[in-house]
């Protein structure tokens, strides 16, 4: 189990077990990232509509031939791009297995470079 996968099943597990059962729903911050992709996406059609703190809709891409874990980043509908493939292996597990996981858009940043425009944080939620 890589570094990254493993050090989130742990930091889950060990929340799970410390924490008192209750019904409400605890999300724990498991990445933040830039988007990759905006610029050959709907992002710069769509950058005045976006604020931050909106909710992000993750989906899986097993087949996709660029990436096993790819996981697509949307906006009301619209694909913005996707989390960076050198960060999404851990998400892309969690998903695969069933957990529920939610994204939002943590920052937005008028910046020449499309990497730094967008940062998208990832959540699971127990």
């Amino acid at each position: 189990m890589p570094s990254m996968q493993r050090s989130l099943f742990f930091l889950v597990f060990a929340f799970c077990i410390a924490s008192p059962a209750r019904a409400e729903t605890v999300k724990v911050l498991v990445q933040s990232s830039p988007l990759a992709g905006f610029q050959f996406y709907a992002g710069k059609t769509l950058w005045d509509e976006m604020q931050q703190g909106d909710a992000l809709t993750l989906t899986r891409e097993p087949a996709n031939v660029h990436d096993a874990n790819a996981i697509r980043v949307e906006w009301r509908g619209r694909k913005l791009g996707y989390l960076p493939r050198s960060e999404n292996r851990a998400v892309a597990t969690e998903m695969d297995r069933g957990g529920r996981v939610e994204a939002r858009i943590a920052k937005l940043h008028r910046h020449r470079d499309p990497w730094k425009r967008i940062v998208v944080e990832v959540f699971v939620v127990l």
